[in-house]
């Protein structure tokens, strides 16, 4: 099972129905949490220093971080790839918005 998860930050649900719901708000939780913000786990994250560069090297960048990161907190699920969301408010003001596509690993649904 294949799903895609924006960077864009939601609600959390403490208990969710599905396992799938679950895997895909705990890689959305690690893509919109800057590195260094969890007093406990300073690693968990991902580092937006990188965004002050020019967009191509960053998005690089950010896919490999994202790659990382969820391999190491979310083992449930395998990056399959990552796209951006730029609508026109966001260029202007240099904001990358990453589109993970995640595969389901197992039998989670």
């Amino acid at each position: 099972m294949e799903l895609l998860v924006a960077g864009q930050t939601q609600a959390v649900v403490i208990a969710p129905a599905v396992e799938a719901e679950e895997i895909a708000q705990n890689v959305r939780l690690i893509i919109t949490t800057p590195k260094g913000s969890v007093p406990l786990d300073r690693d968990f994250g991902l580092d937006f220093d990188v965004v002050d560069r020019p967009s191509p090297r960053a998005q690089v960048l950010m896919e490999v971080e994202i790659v990382r990161q969820v391999g190491r907190y979310e083992p449930r699920a395998k990056v399959v790839s990552v796209t951006w969301q730029q609508a026109l408010t966001e260029a202007m003001e240099g904001r990358l918005i990453p589109v993970v596509r995640i595969e389901i690993k197992g039998g989670a649904a």
